[in-house]
């Protein structure tokens, strides 16, 4: 691997080969999110906590001051909204041009494997390795499933990621599914989890990231599970113990609640 580009994975993957990523892109798809209506106020508290930020190059430049020294992933992909036809039908909306003018560690883009959109999406993804390669930053791929939820399940998203892998990402993000072990155990580049099933409780968060952790992924990439939280800071403080400390979930929860009361008492 050329130095550039394992130095930039080195920026995003710690040297306890894990990572806790955090996203803040929804808005280009989604608008403006709940709890994400103003970025930089998200942002900031939950900064010295992240490893490394997922986001779009409009919210960077406005919502994240240019002394941050976090890795920065972009989002390149878009085009596509919630109100459009078809989620999966985006394109490139940012440029390796611009990826390097912006000084991020690595790029990232969604692919829709099995939509009307495959092909595309998977030539985008191809495209962008070859720029990528070029010049020594890595590319993250997406294993999005636009509004098909269904398709969370191992088969579907061990299928996925092994074709992003085949077509050179250095990093997929996927969402945790039962038996999550069948979708690392096939991939043969690092795995992050995204958000798993909808659940009611942090426990259930916590749950479902330390079984990943131990069937295979090294981090996760979690966005509104911790910051559409009524404690955010306490979320990902719990949430990195389990990737970073190998906190089990009761051990997590016992973080979360421990952290909650000091918030509350401020």
């Amino acid at each position: 691997m050329e130095w550039g580009m394992a130095n930039r994975l080195s920026q995003i993957i710690q040297n306890d080969r894990h990572t806790l990523i955090m996203p803040v892109d929804h808005g280009y798809f989604q608008g403006p999110t709940r709890n994400l209506e103003e970025p930089r106020k998200t942002i900031e508290p939950l900064l010295p906590y992240s490893d490394a930020l997922f986001i779009t190059r409009g919210v960077l430049r406005h919502s994240v001051d240019p002394d941050n020294t976090k890795p920065v992933i972009l989002r390149v992909s878009g085009g596509a909204t919630m109100v459009g036809k078809d989620l999966a039908n985006e394109g490139i909306a940012a440029s390796m041009e611009e990826a390097i003018r912006l000084n991020v560690s690595a790029i990232g883009l969604s692919i829709f494997v099995g939509t009307d959109y495959e092909r595309e999406s998977l030539l985008n993804l191809a495209n962008l390795v070859n720029e990528g390669e070029k010049y020594g930053i890595p590319v993250m791929a997406v294993t999005a499933v636009g509004k098909e939820l269904g398709k969370r399940d191992a088969r579907y998203l061990a299928l996925a990621s092994r074709i992003a892998a085949e077509l050179g990402a250095r990093v997929v993000k996927t969402y945790w599914c039962e038996d999550f072990e069948k979708v690392t155990k096939g991939c043969p580049v690092p795995v992050v989890m995204a958000g798993g099933p909808r659940v009611n409780t942090e426990l259930e968060v916590f749950d479902f990231v330390y079984d990943g952790m131990q069937n295979g992924a090294i981090g996760v990439n979690l966005g509104r599970n911790i910051w559409q939280n009524a404690f955010p800071v306490a979320m990902i403080k719990a949430i990195r113990a389990i990737i970073h400390g190998n906190a089990n979930p009761k051990k997590a929860q016992e973080i979360y609640d421990k952290e909650k009361g000091q918030q509350r008492k401020k």
